[in-house]
């Protein structure tokens, strides 16, 4: 078996808590992303962007979602605050991918938006390459247009998922995986 395909067998997400110092340098970072955008691209449109949040910005983005948060549901406990206070603050990096929906292209939105969707997944796989964790994540944050304006995005953008990097705390042992033999089927006309 090849090298690649034992990696694709091999990458399992690492949870954000378990995440630490240290994150990618400047080097492995930019190789990291310029293989992530790497993607099946319909039209050429280049429909994502990234955002990186590291260090006192994370903190101060948790503490703003959490300001949402109780003001949507004043009755959030303390413990639910401070969680949605300190989500964002375990691995030492968080990449923000944002799909940029081109409504005037021909290309489906859906196209657009698993293209952006590539895009995190291959910041997981190339993580996973380079001997570091990461996790993607969405919640409720991934999806609430105030979010979206704290993280200045424009109409037409969304927020694909939150990816978490750093180097594993722990080993984490694999999830059960869905048996291929319940997932593939043979069309015949």
């Amino acid at each position: 078996m090849s090298a690649a395909l034992a990696l694709l067998q091999q990458r399992h997400s690492v949870p954000s808590r378990q995440l630490g110092e240290p994150a990618p340098d400047e080097a492995a970072l930019h190789a990291l992303l310029e293989a992530a955008i790497r993607v099946p691209d319909h039209g050429k449109l280049v429909p994502f962007r990234l955002i990186r949040m590291q260090d006192d910005a994370k903190l101060r983005f948790g503490e703003r979602l959490a300001a949402i948060a109780i003001r949507n549901q004043p009755d959030l406990s303390e413990a639910k605050q401070e969680k949605e206070r300190l989500r964002y603050t375990f691995a030492p990096l968080v990449l923000v991918v944002v799909a940029r929906i081109d409504c005037a292209s021909k290309v489906p939105e859906i196209e657009q938006k698993l293209c952006a969707g590539n895009v995190a997944y291959n910041i997981l796989l190339g993580a996973y390459a380079l001997g570091y964790g990461a996790q993607w994540l969405t919640g409720w944050a991934a999806y609430d247009r105030e979010v979206a304006a704290i993280l200045g995005l424009a109409e037409n953008e969304h927020v694909v998922g939150f990816i978490h990097l750093g180097t594993p705390q722990i080993e984490v042992p694999d999830r059960d995986r869905p048996a291929l033999a319940g997932l593939l089927a043979t069309w015949a006309p």
